[in-house]
């Protein structure tokens, strides 16, 4: 029922999609109809000066009216596209009543072909019989040829109908297209500016809150009183996360050209200024930039909580490369015996973003105390499928 009552895609019925040439031909096409059926009338009828007036005013009406049809249809306003075609058909009778049965019979056509073309069905074949059925009754042919043409007219327009609705789906499916690439093209910027504002936040954090440890260090020991080589030994530290921290940046900016070095390899050389112990299991094998980078600022963020909450504790990493899955990464410390001086430096949210960045991965990461055989302790978890 719905396909009766329903109207072609307005693409089809707009012409969205159509090329300009085709458009252009479009229009001969119909300028040239036009033409011929004003010379057929002038022909048949053989008008005086009146009544080439009246043939002109009546060829306009016609225009404006077809004119109107389109519009009309394409806004999907059936009683005035049905009040169009009236004018159409009248029109038509007009020449018959002239004598110009010819040019009647090619109106009549004409309003059937669009009615096809441009209207629901349930009101299309009403408006297509009823001037064939004028035609019929004129008796201009016998009842095969009769037959013939209303058939003929009904499967054209019904045929160009098919063919617009065909380009106008075309065209439809390519907007569509053309949207979901440019929703997927913009979630991809999106992603990629959240990874960049990640990896940015994160160097930041970690190589921020390192020297922050280190300058509060050289605080407590002048407010203290202490010794002007050891406030001299943690800015020089500072100083050289400061350097650190550039260094980090620069690698992601790196990382996010897609130019890492091996994760083991960077761990290597972190826990070798840290004088961390470092262990890896399995064959190292490359990952993902965002496994890899993942590897990266936990392992960061572990470290400098090391160092600002277990001062003085035995450090613990493993990279394990095991299971061809996933990638585990475990930093362990001993513990210290009471809390560290720099405790009080501020605890941000650095194991959170760690978290948050490794369930985005569809990882884990699990942090908390631990008891083992040197004491109670603090261990750092993540697990990243590669």
């Amino acid at each position: 029922m719905n396909r009766w009552l329903a109207w072609p895609l307005r693409e089809a019925l707009s012409g969205e999609g159509v090329p300009r040439a085709r458009r252009v031909l479009d229009l001969l096409g119909w300028l040239s109809l036009g033409g011929w059926l004003t010379w057929r009338t002038v022909r048949d009828a053989r008008p005086d000066l009146w009544g080439c007036v009246a043939l002109a005013a009546v060829l306009a009406c016609v225009a404006a009216a077809l004119c109107a049809f389109h519009a009309a249809t394409t806004r999907h306003r059936l009683l005035p596209a049905l009040g169009h075609l009236s004018v159409i058909a009248a029109a038509g009778g007009c020449a018959l009543a002239a004598g110009a049965e010819v040019t009647a019979l090619v109106l009549w056509i004409a309003v059937a072909a669009v009615a096809m073309r441009r209207l629901p069905f349930a009101a299309s074949l009403p408006a297509a019989l009823v001037p064939m059925g004028g035609y019929a009754l004129t008796g201009f042919g016998d009842l095969v040829e009769v037959v013939v043409l209303v058939g003929v007219t009904l499967l054209s327009g019904y045929t160009i109908r098919l063919d617009a609705e065909a380009r106008g789906t075309g065209f439809q499916l390519l907007a569509q297209e053309r949207a979901a690439r440019e929703a997927e093209a913009e979630s991809a910027a999106l992603a990629e500016r959240a990874r960049i504002a990640r990896e940015m936040h994160d160097i930041l954090a970690h190589s921020l809150s390192a020297q922050l440890v280190h300058l509060e260090a050289a605080r407590l020991l002048i407010e203290r009183g202490g010794r002007p080589d050891a406030v001299l030994e943690r800015v020089v530290v500072a100083r050289g996360m400061a350097r650190e921290g550039l260094a980090e940046t620069r690698q992601a900016l790196s990382a996010l050209r897609g130019e890492l070095v091996p994760v083991d390899e960077f761990l290597r050389t972190v826990t070798g200024h840290e004088g961390v112990r470092l262990e890896i299991a399995g064959e190292p094998r490359p990952l993902p930039a965002e496994a890899g980078l993942a590897v990266r600022r936990v392992a960061q963020e572990a470290l400098t909580n090391a160092r600002k909450h277990a001062p003085g504790a035995r450090v613990r990493v493993r990279l394990d490369y095991v299971r061809a899955d996933e990638v585990v990464l475990e930093v362990r410390d001993t513990g210290a015996s009471g809390p560290g001086e720099l405790a009080a430096s501020g605890g941000g949210y650095g194991l959170v973003g760690m978290r948050e960045r490794a369930e985005l991965l569809g990882g884990t990461l699990e942090s908390g105390p631990y008891e083992g055989p040197d004491g109670r302790g603090f261990a750092v978890l993540l697990r990243v499928p590669v």
